[in-house]
């Protein structure tokens, strides 16, 4: 595991670089419509104005609910980490009708409605005054009372081993360079699946391992 975690370390720089990206998406919000109806996707979607929702409600569950969702339609959890404001994961998607940009949509809006409910149950109006400041005027035309996410999301397909190493160790080394971090190893952050990869003895939430999935017929 050792050896891992080195190799891992060696990668910060491209984790930088890829990280200082996700802000070019957050601020240009990008909207890019996923055009495949199945495959292997890195994704990443980002609490609103990058509010640590997660922590502030300790609704890291809710993410897991939505895993769940996934893996009751026959999709694949494969890798995440969920970070106090942002969530990454690598998921697999089996050929589906309905869009893949529809299904994070509907996660989203999934999340968002337990998130709002565990702020208003706790007499969080501090927050929900926040949330409901984000909501842009169209939307709030059409009756949306609360913008929990940024509008658009960043993916990327893994159709190479190489890439999807790289985003794995993008994934399990976010708690540990971020500013301020949150732990040293990858292994000691609770809300990842650095411990199924890396040997850990803590596996909160059960993972497809990505090597699986070259035995998985995607296509319909």
């Amino acid at each position: 595991m050792q050896r891992q975690l080195a190799k891992m370390k060696r990668n910060i720089a491209t984790y930088n670089m890829e990280y200082s990206l996700l802000f070019y998406f957050y601020y240009m919000a990008v909207r890019r419509q996923i055009p495949y109806k199945s495959g292997m996707f890195f994704i990443t979607f980002t609490c609103a104005r990058w509010m640590p929702l997660f922590e502030m409600s300790n609704g890291y569950h809710f993410v897991y609910n939505f895993f769940d969702v996934l893996k009751s339609k026959g999709h694949f959890v494969n890798a995440y980490v969920i970070m106090p404001n942002h969530v990454h994961a690598i998921l697999s998607f089996t050929y589906t009708e309905k869009s893949i940009n529809k299904i994070i949509g509907d996660g989203k809006r999934f999340i968002t409605y337990d998130l709002i409910d565990n702020f208003t149950k706790n007499n969080r109006n501090d927050i929900l005054e926040k949330l409901a400041d984000f909501v842009n005027d169209t939307d709030r035309k059409k009756g949306k009372l609360y913008e929990a996410f940024e509008p658009s999301f960043d993916w990327k397909e893994c159709d190479t081993d190489n890439l999807i190493e790289q985003k794995l160790n993008y994934i399990h080394l976010n708690p540990c360079v971020c500013n301020p971090t949150l732990v040293k190893s990858p292994i000691d952050y609770l809300h990842s699946s650095a411990n199924y990869y890396l040997g850990g003895n803590n596996i909160l939430y059960p993972v497809e391992h990505v090597m699986n999935m070259k035995d998985i017929k995607f296509d319909k």
